[in-house]
């Protein structure tokens, strides 16, 4: 899944002091909650703060997931491969004990949305750097095209 982040003007939502109204428009500005009537009782928003925000340490597996949000597989794994496409979220593997079996978690980056964020910005500065050189290419082609046409 390709990195995908809405990028809209906005002022800082720094006078907010309420956790949830700052989630809830956060999220929605950077395009990952859709837009609906009770965006809190939505899963992606439940998986974002309940599993994710208010818990930053805990490293989840899919099964807890599905649990706690009362949800399928593919719909887990669709949320969080949104989450993981903007690099927010790191994947482990754990050997679950006194089983043979290995087992994927999740956890924000860290365990730290501040530092997990950093990648969202360095992706977002080579795509900005990617976008430019494709301009500066499309404006010598055009001006190539007017000099010899």
């Amino acid at each position: 899944m390709g990195f995908e982040l809405a990028v809209v003007s906005n002022t800082p939502l720094t006078p907010v002091n309420d956790l949830e109204t700052v989630a809830v428009q956060f999220l929605t500005q950077i395009g990952y909650l859709p837009g609906g009537e009770n965006p809190r009782e939505s899963l992606p928003y439940r998986l974002f703060m309940d599993c994710f925000l208010r818990r930053p340490e805990k490293q989840w597996s899919v099964e807890e997931l599905i649990a706690t949000l009362e949800t399928s597989r593919p719909t887990v794994y669709r949320h969080l491969n949104k989450l993981k496409s903007l690099d927010l979220l790191e994947e482990t593997t754990v050997r679950t004990e006194g089983e043979a079996q290995i087992r994927k978690t999740y956890r924000l980056r860290y365990g730290n949305l501040s530092k997990a964020w950093n990648f969202v910005e360095a992706n977002v500065k080579v795509a900005m750097e990617n976008y430019r050189k494709t301009i500066d290419h499309l404006h010598d082609l055009a001006q190539k095209e007017v000099n010899h046409g």
